[in-house]
């Protein structure tokens, strides 16, 4: 198949039953501090079609509460059994797929997210976010979370909504990369901070290496489009997944389908570029689904396609296109 052949792209496409459930914590043998590495053996083992809740914690002892006892016995272990090597993330897995290899596609079904821990945090960082040089301190605050009526409380009193997300959903990246840092995202996925990507979203990704290998982290309990300051709602969460390959079925890069819209995404340190590419697997998706030729696709983006900007903050900065899932089905109609 083309090098941009979509995924299944009907997101009302119903599923067979998962043929079995997997449970991966994050404990100091199941996570990887910092870091993404094709050579990191698999800690857990899937077929398509199975179903994995994977446990996630977030963040260095510098930023856990003054009370211990809130801290997460795995997230404390972890504190004091490793090392970041990087970047800042803690990230479980990796997840091979039975049968995955280079030029394939794995999509993670979103089912469920769930907070692990009442608490959050959030940092501001010396030279770093959108605006350095306007907060050049280092700059940590503690988030409350209440998970019976769902608020999480702002350190000066206001309440925000969380919607909860993963920050780092990826593949291996290509093994003559070696060892990368977790904060860039790349073409394999990573540290997307897209916060589209929730409950419902089916989200694809390229394979590279044999596996697939699948890592999930960096927790998000809220965010902002751009998220400005450098983090989120950082916090540690549960997600539950159904891990689908799909065979012979190529993408460029990480691509998700929601319960509203088709996206994309483009990573570049420069953020035309990252837009341009954006944009670019948004035409070729519509062009793949679709009906219409490029030239069509590109007037359609222009009248019904939002651009986002998903991150200012990882050095490769984030752009996301956004197509109505009804915009869409429509370019299979033809003219």
């Amino acid at each position: 198949m083309g090098s941009h052949t979509a995924p299944s792209p009907d997101p009302r496409r119903q599923y067979t039953p998962a043929m079995a459930r997997h449970h991966l914590p994050a404990t100091t043998e199941t996570v990887h501090w910092g870091f993404f590495d094709a050579s990191l053996p698999p800690v857990l083992r899937v077929e398509s079609g199975d179903t994995v809740t994977v446990d996630t914690v977030s963040g260095g002892p510098e930023v856990t509460p003054a009370d211990i006892s809130r801290v997460l016995p795995e997230h404390l272990a972890i504190h004091e059994q490793l090392e970041p090597d990087l970047g800042p993330h803690i990230i479980t897995g990796p997840i091979a797929v039975d049968l995955s290899k280079p030029g394939d596609t794995v999509e993670l079904e979103i089912l469920d997210i769930r907070f692990r821990t009442d608490w959050g945090w959030n940092a501001q960082r010396p030279g770093l976010g959108t605006l350095p040089d306007d907060f050049p301190d280092e700059r940590i605050v503690q988030i409350d979370i209440d998970l019976e009526v769902r608020s999480a409380t702002l350190p000066w009193g206001q309440q925000l909504d969380p919607h909860p997300f993963f920050g780092i959903l990826a593949t291996a990246p290509p093994a003559e990369r070696g060892r990368i840092s977790s904060k860039p995202p790349g073409l394999f996925g990573g540290n997307i901070d897209n916060k589209e990507l929730g409950v419902g979203a089916r989200v694809f990704l390229p394979v590279f290496v044999e596996g697939g290998l699948v890592s999930i982290g960096d927790g998000h309990g809220k965010q902002g489009d751009g998220e400005v300051c450098v983090t989120a709602l950082e916090t540690c969460l549960t997600g539950e997944f159904r891990i689908t390959l799909h065979k012979g079925e190529t993408i460029a890069s990480p691509r998700a389908i929601t319960s509203t819209h088709y996206v994309t995404h483009g990573f570049d340190p420069d953020l035309d570029v990252a837009a341009q590419l954006a944009l670019r697997d948004m035409l070729d998706w519509i062009v793949d689904t679709g009906a219409i030729s490029r030239a069509e696709a590109y007037t359609l983006c222009s009248l019904a396609c939002d651009l986002h900007v998903t991150q200012l903050v990882n050095g490769t900065k984030g752009v996301h296109a956004m197509l109505p899932v009804d915009v869409m089905a429509a370019t299979g109609v033809p003219a």
